[in-house]
């Protein structure tokens, strides 16, 4: 039987291309995401790909809401099982400099991209334990350690998700879960692309790689950890950001 795999912000550059991998490894995808039309092109790169409905499947919802997030799991127990893999990489930027930054700026990151991760983990951990076994892979980013210019929100969000993997890690390890973290640097998705030019160039000239990452990058990284081959990795960060953490 099919694992089934559930990621947040799933139609997402990253998101998308952590599907495709996950449906390439003989996994059942759902994609969760929040903006209605936005799973449209979700479905036709699964499709492209060569994953029909019958490998994947999409649900909106808010995953910042505690209730809505329980109604959305029993959704997918319902019509397709428990999870067995779970990525928390829904996320969103709300950048402004500490001085200027709203309540509302920090609120809606901090709900968005740390809330997030409580609210699903919560709701399919214990089918995990029952099971005793499980994948839970964060997405944290490298600007959890080393901060950014008008990130204080996603950064602290992004540290949290750091701190949340490693306690948790410690509570299920003797269950069969295992619960990791990746941290992404910059990756060309549609975002990075629309920058200036001269500003891609100068970011891409901080990396010692000098290379932006690929979603492909991302999806390898969450692909192993939610294998079984990383059956003893468990509690740790994988920084995939062609070496710009060095420079912290």
């Amino acid at each position: 039987m099919k694992k089934i795999a559930l990621i947040t912000g799933g139609v997402g550059g990253i998101g998308t291309g952590i599907s495709k991998k996950l449906a390439a490894d003989g996994m059942f995808v759902i994609a969760n995401y929040l903006i209605p039309g936005s799973e449209i092109p979700w479905f036709e790169a699964m499709a492209g790909a060569g994953f029909d409905q019958t490998c994947c499947d999409a649900i909106s919802t808010d995953v910042s809401d505690y209730a809505a997030t329980e109604a959305m799991i029993r959704v997918i127990e319902a019509k397709h099982g428990q999870v067995d893999v779970l990525v928390n990489c829904a996320g969103i930027t709300r950048d402004a400099s500490f001085r200027k930054m709203s309540i509302e700026q920090w609120r809606q990151v901090m709900s968005t991209n740390l809330d997030s991760a409580f609210n699903v983990t919560k709701h399919v951990i214990e089918g995990m334990i029952a099971r005793e076994w499980g994948r839970i892979i964060n997405i944290s980013s490298v600007n959890s350690v080393k901060g950014a210019f008008g990130q204080t929100n996603y950064a602290a969000a992004k540290a949290g998700i750091l701190g949340f993997t490693k306690a948790l890690a410690i509570e299920v390890a003797k269950k069969g879960i295992t619960v990791n973290a990746v941290s992404p640097g910059f990756i060309d998705t549609p975002m990075t692309q629309a920058m200036p030019e001269a500003a891609r160039q100068e970011v891409i000239y901080a990396i010692p790689t000098r290379r932006m990452g690929v979603p492909d990058d991302i999806a390898n990284a969450v692909a192993y950890l939610a294998s079984e081959a990383s059956s003893y990795v468990t509690g740790t960060n994988l920084a995939v950001n062609g070496g710009v953490h060095l420079y912290q």
